[in-house]
């Protein structure tokens, strides 16, 4: 098609989408074409504001590296990946869930360790931790023999994958549920740490007026046959900047219950005072068990210094008139 004028562009891209032969990537392609268009008119786009959009796109893509993966900071930090999370689970966005988001640091070949065993690989500072952990499916019945992934950072704020100083799988392990769909293990406390803001995911969170920080929590993957694989983190729901996650990931849900221990007898002998113990049950739904893709493939050669922790700023309210 020869294009006379705007009105005529969107049509005009949408006639070859409809060629394509995959319904689903007609389908996912023409609501794509119709909102961007959409957004650009809505919007008013100039063209040095399409440059920079178009320059900003191609650094997400300059700033993704074998150990870091900037799209997925830049999809949490505009919400969407929470989005897609909440849309295809809890009956498609009927029912609270225990999913949530995947994050850029799993790995795909945690070292298998046995039930109620130490995810500890090197020396770690923090008080201690126990995890129970139940996994059941929608009807409360257990899911015997699931394959659980449990990862986190360290109190720095690093994961292993970050930081050579750690061990190779340093607070991380997989796990097997028993006949009760149950495991347990031993780590130590999570903490909140700051994501990178050396990209362009930096510069918006600053444009924005943003912190940078993750509240703290627990990852985990949880893989049955039979089952959607279950992802998701558990938070802790007195860290400061729980109700401000930068990655937009905290829901109701997903608050756990730490209780602190002060003067009981711990589970393990040479346990020091306060330590911490976690009781959480997931909830897998029915479906395909997959695998995701691993966000990066390989760990950073040299270490990484945390990034710069973001203070938010106020914008003050317009005068009224």
């Amino acid at each position: 098609m020869i294009i006379e004028g705007p009105d005529q562009v969107t049509p005009a891209v949408l006639a070859e989408i409809a060629r394509a032969e995959n319904p689903r990537f007609r389908e996912i392609m023409t609501a794509l074409v119709k909102h961007l268009h959409a957004f650009v008119r809505e919007a008013k786009l100039t063209e040095e504001e399409f440059h920079q959009a178009c320059a900003y796109v191609n650094a997400i893509g300059q700033a993704s590296n074998a150990f870091h993966n900037e799209a997925v900071l830049a999809s949490g930090s505009l919400g969407v990946s929470t989005l897609v999370c909440l849309l295809n689970n809890g009956a498609g966005g009927a029912t609270e869930t225990t999913a949530n988001l995947l994050g850029p640091f799993w790995r795909t070949d945690s070292p298998r360790t046995e039930n109620g065993g130490s995810i500890v690989r090197s020396p770690t500072p923090g008080p201690e931790l126990f995890c129970n952990i139940e996994v059941k499916d929608r009807d409360g019945k257990p899911v015997a023999d699931a394959e659980v992934d449990v990862w986190q950072s360290s109190t720095e704020g690093l994961y292993e994958n970050q930081d050579p100083t750690q061990a190779d799988m340093n607070l991380r392990g997989k796990f097997m549920t028993d006949k009760n769909g149950r495991f347990a293990f031993r780590s130590i406390k999570p903490a909140g740490y700051p994501i990178p803001i050396d990209g362009p995911v930096g510069d918006m969170i600053k444009a924005m007026g943003r912190h940078n920080m993750r509240p703290a929590h627990l990852h985990f993957l949880i893989y049955k046959q039979g089952f959607k694989t279950h992802i998701s983190q558990v938070y802790l729901p007195d860290d400061p900047n729980i109700e401000t996650d930068v990655q937009h990931g905290v829901t109701r849900r997903l608050l756990g219950n730490y209780v602190r221990h002060e003067n009981e007898t711990p589970p393990a002998p040479g346990v020091k005072d306060p330590w911490f113990s976690l009781d959480y049950t997931f909830v897998m739904e029915p479906g395909v068990a997959k695998l995701p893709r691993a966000p990066i493939q390989d760990k950073a050669k040299s270490s990484q210094m945390l990034p710069q922790v973001l203070k938010p700023t106020r914008r003050e309210p317009a005068m009224a008139k």
